[in-house]
């Protein structure tokens, strides 16, 4: 038998001085709320109340009792009320993990665009290109650009990711525009360490893997943006998202190379634990989140 029931049938009957009375409060049997009184009755091995034909009174025990018994309700009616609360209001600190260069130039807007909105909800943003545990890591969600595997986490489909393969027209006009991807220079590709370049079927890819494990003279590193600045001075070429090189591209710093061969899309997913009880503050982003980059995304306008 619940005990939080007993609690309050006897909490009412001491209330209202009657059985009668607390079992109309509460909706339910007489005989209900003198069994409820009972058991906890047995269960404390105390009697509760003096009953009489007209009235039923608190013993001294019952006294001791009572006061224990409303102190528990009154904070298992705080605990309802503010669990209630922020099921019902988006407010608390979320706690999110994103890549570096995706957030540094597309996530600041979205992060001050959804605070005007949810004002009591606090971001707590931390950018890392490694591949966090959200649950050990305590993040209510994760930010992942690629192709996810299976897991026990939930994905949300945020947008594509395009790559592009590019280099700026300085280099293209000395170097030439290849037509093939065996025409690459090995030398000159400023490889991404953190690229999957495993695509089987793909030319590109291959030479871009062959290329990215042979290169000792060559410039490599984990930050896509650091690649496209070395790109724009005309070091060489680079494959990347174009939520990176997007602009520079609308802007003729960089230009699109082996244009007909195809590759595979990637997208931006949001991870987080759970389907099911999601608390409005996660639910609030995720939906914001959904719409705010457009379809298809503005950095794919150049």
């Amino acid at each position: 038998m619940d005990r939080l029931d007993m609690m309050k049938a006897f909490a009412t009957v001491a209330d209202l001085g009657s059985f009668t009375k607390a079992a109309e409060k509460l909706e339910t049997s007489n005989q209900l709320v003198s069994k409820y009184v009972s058991q906890l009755e047995e269960q404390l091995g105390a009697r509760l109340f003096n009953r009489t034909t007209r009235r039923v009174h608190l013993t001294q025990e019952g006294e001791q009792c009572l006061q224990h018994a409303m102190h528990i309700l009154e904070s298992v009616h705080d605990m309802e009320s503010h669990f209630g609360g922020l099921q019902s209001t988006a407010k608390g600190l979320l706690q999110i993990s994103a890549p570096v260069s995706f957030s540094t130039l597309h996530l600041a807007p979205l992060i001050r665009d959804f605070k005007q909105e949810y004002p009591e909800v606090g971001v707590n943003l931390e950018l890392s290109d490694r591949k966090v545990d959200v649950i050990e890591e305590g993040f209510d969600v994760a930010l992942r650009i690629g192709h996810l595997k299976s897991s026990s986490l939930i994905a949300k489909k945020i947008a594509p990711v395009k790559l592009v393969l590019c280099a700026a027209p300085s280099y293209i006009e000395k170097y030439g525009t290849p037509s093939h991807p065996e025409e690459l220079s090995r030398s000159h590709f400023l490889h991404y360490s953190y690229m999957d370049y495993s695509a089987p079927d793909n030319p590109l890819m291959k030479v871009l893997r062959s290329n990215s494990h042979t290169n000792q003279s060559g410039l490599s590193a984990n930050n896509g943006e650091i690649l496209m600045a070395a790109a724009i001075a005309g070091e060489g070429y680079i494959l990347q998202p174009t939520f990176i090189v997007g602009e520079a591209l609308k802007q003729g710093k960089l230009k699109t190379m082996l244009n007909n061969i195809e590759l595979e899309t990637m997208s931006l997913y949001a991870v987080y634990p759970h389907r099911k009880l999601l608390a409005p503050k996660l639910r609030a982003f995720l939906d914001f989140l959904d719409s705010y980059f457009g379809e298809p995304p503005y950095w794919d306008d150049y």
